[in-house]
């Protein structure tokens, strides 16, 4: 699962010989903001008033960039103002043209734009011949979609420090955000790293890391010790009183499940699986990577080792995007969706492989709770509760009742995030409207104040008022599954999947490969991922492709596409869940766990290098005629 809710990072960085720049020649630390911004915008023009006085408390410490994001549509005649400032540049009057348009009331058409030009004493002919210029245009354009493919969806956009600012736009707000206390930098600091595609995977894999370490020095004992140490509610034995491995393994992995749940479910309703025939392709290439995995490994598997047979068949999402991200413009956008749409696919598989494959000491009585609690939740996703407590305290007496009843209780998150509810896009116009007269209130009560010479206290009637329709305004901009998603996707990132990752990971290499089935566990694992994986994806996608009932990638390389279907060998933590739920025998368990963790280094290095050697020939599919 990627991080989600981290803001965009910069995609560009600044480059003084291009970008237009500002400020920034101080001898100390020096804080870069990046707007994105459009001359005709009344936004822009308001928060350039912040950045007046920003400039003024900071002087040479604040470097302010420039960038354009002229919205046409919205702004007609903000293009041509967008190139005007560009061909006032090539005469090396960017900032004082800038000025200018900004100061300028709008609307304002051409004719003024021509008139400032000549007031700022640009020669007119060479301004005329500029602003014609193919390459004007395709300067104030490349800025434009440069945006857009990093998170800029209106004007005016801020980064500070390369990281998407998405705080207050008021002075005093900024100004500790530029000043960075400890607890500033630290956040800020989460943020960027937060904001880099393979943080999560990164994440994870230290924290496996970590777990081999302890689990492979003088620290095994109390490593071990700590994991099987029992921790909850009742006396040892009862139902909630489990050890620390078993609480990461079914309570902490219902936050990951939520996650997988509400991607699914998005994927299914906004996403790559809408069209159904557009989603056959990563469908069926999932199913034939969970198949072949298995049969490789049931080939070399006889006996009490059988049950080891899903330990391959499951992709850490994290870790291939991150790789994918990671190769840039080598992987197209076309592949991640049928990657990160295979992924969903493949996480429906893996859970349904938990519920139906390895229930423990089951009772079906408690299948008949599970059932009530999930009925409440219908109900109440019927007749649209809103409110998020009911579904959560439900969550949990779910969790309960699917743990007593032997099945893992982890199966809950994707449970209820079938239910959260979901709203209606809502209509603009009347939030706008809220939010406007809040904000008018709040203008006018200000304005009053300054003028009896009066400030304004904690508790005002006023600011009061418009905070609560200000909150209720943003609070239906989204959903409670978008609320859900955007509060649980660090936490499950950053705790809950490398808690997991740390307790579950730590096998020790000193395992007995002498004992029966011992090299079959292993190599059955390993030769799952690294040729099971990519085969079986490989074999049902063409077959789909040949036949014609799906259609390829749009401009996907086969040797990329190799690359990439080699990369999902790489096991995640369901793989090591899955071994410790095949596995009664700890030290199977631990031999399938290395054999993940070498299968998955050998399926990262085998598919990195295969998408960077190069490209080759694009997949073809029915749609892509032969002489294409």
């Amino acid at each position: 699962m990627s991080a989600e809710g981290s803001p965009p990072a910069l995609g560009r960085a600044i480059e003084t010989t291009r970008d237009h720049v500002r400020g920034g020649n101080a001898r100390d630390r020096v804080v870069r903001i990046v707007s994105y911004s459009d001359f005709l915008c009344p936004f822009c023009r308001r928060f350039r008033s912040v950045l007046l006085n920003l400039r003024q408390a900071f002087g040479e410490r604040m470097e302010y960039v420039f960038r354009h994001f002229p919205n046409e549509r919205i702004h007609p005649g903000a293009t041509f103002a967008a190139r005007a400032s560009e061909a006032a540049a090539k005469q090396g009057k960017f900032w004082e043209m800038h000025d200018r348009l900004f100061e300028e009331k709008p609307p304002y058409g051409e004719a003024r734009v021509r008139e400032i030009a000549r007031d700022i004493g640009l020669d007119m002919d060479q301004f005329e011949r500029d602003l014609a210029a193919p390459e004007t245009l395709a300067r104030v354009e490349e800025d434009l979609e440069e945006g857009r493919r990093h998170g800029v969806n209106g004007t005016p956009t801020i980064f500070v420090d390369g990281v998407r600012y998405d705080g207050a736009w008021d002075f005093f707000s900024m100004a500790d955000a530029f000043e960075q206390p400890v607890s500033e930098r630290i956040r800020r600091s989460a943020r960027a790293f937060a904001s880099l595609p393979a943080s999560g995977g990164l994440v994870l894999l230290i924290a496996a890391a970590l777990a081999l370490i302890c689990a492979n020095s003088p620290l095994a004992g109390y490593y071990h010790t700590f994991i099987q140490s029992s921790f909850g509610i009742g006396p040892p034995g009862s139902v909630l009183s489990l050890t620390i491995g078993d609480w990461c393994s079914e309570g902490l992995l219902a936050v990951f499940f939520l996650l997988v749940g509400l991607e699914i479910r998005r994927e299914m309703t906004a996403g790559g699986l809408t069209d159904p025939r557009a989603a056959l392709l990563p469908v069926i290439a999932a199913v034939g990577g969970g198949i072949m995995p298995a049969l490789i490994y049931l080939a070399l598997n006889r006996g009490t080792t059988v049950p080891g047979w899903s330990v391959p068949t499951a992709t850490d999402i994290a870790f291939v995007l991150g790789i994918l991200a990671l190769l840039g413009d080598r992987v197209p956008t076309s592949l991640r969706v049928f990657i990160a749409a295979f992924a969903v696919v493949d996480d429906i598989l893996s859970v349904l492989t938990l519920a139906v494959f390895y229930p423990h000491n089951f009772e079906a009585a408690w299948l008949i709770a599970a059932a009530v609690a999930m009925l409440a939740m219908y109900a109440l996703n019927r007749t649209h509760v809103y409110a998020i407590w009911p579904y959560l305290v439900l969550s949990g007496a779910l969790w309960f009742a699917l743990h007593s009843a032997g099945v893992h209780g982890a199966l809950a998150g994707v449970v209820l995030a079938g239910f959260l509810p979901t709203r209606p896009t809502p209509d603009a116009a009347p939030l706008l409207a809220q939010a406007a007269n809040a904000l008018a209130a709040l203008e006018y009560a200000q304005a009053e104040s300054e003028e009896l010479g009066i400030g304004k206290e904690d508790g005002d009637p006023v600011l009061d008022w418009a905070s609560r329709n200000l909150s209720a305004a943003s609070e239906r901009l989204l959903s409670p599954a978008d609320r859900i998603e955007q509060a649980v996707a660090p936490w499950s990132n950053y705790l809950a999947l490398p808690l997991f990752a740390f307790s579950a990971a730590g096998v020790s290499f000193n395992a007995d490969l002498s004992a029966p089935g011992a090299v079959s566990v292993l190599l059955g694992v390993i030769l799952g991922l690294v040729i099971g994986k990519p085969l079986g994806i490989g074999i049902t996608s063409w077959i789909a492709l040949q036949t014609g009932v799906a259609r390829a990638p749009k401009g996907v390389g086969v040797q990329t596409f190799i690359g990439a279907i080699c990369l999902c060998g790489i096991g995640d933590t369901v793989a090591l869940l899955l071994a410790d739920q095949a596995f009664t025998n700890g030290e199977d368990a631990a031999i399938a766990k290395i054999g993940v963790l070498i299968g998955s280094a050998i399926a990262a290095a085998l598919g990195a290098a295969i998408i960077t050697a190069g490209s080759g020939s694009t997949i073809r599919s029915e749609e892509t005629p032969a002489t294409a």
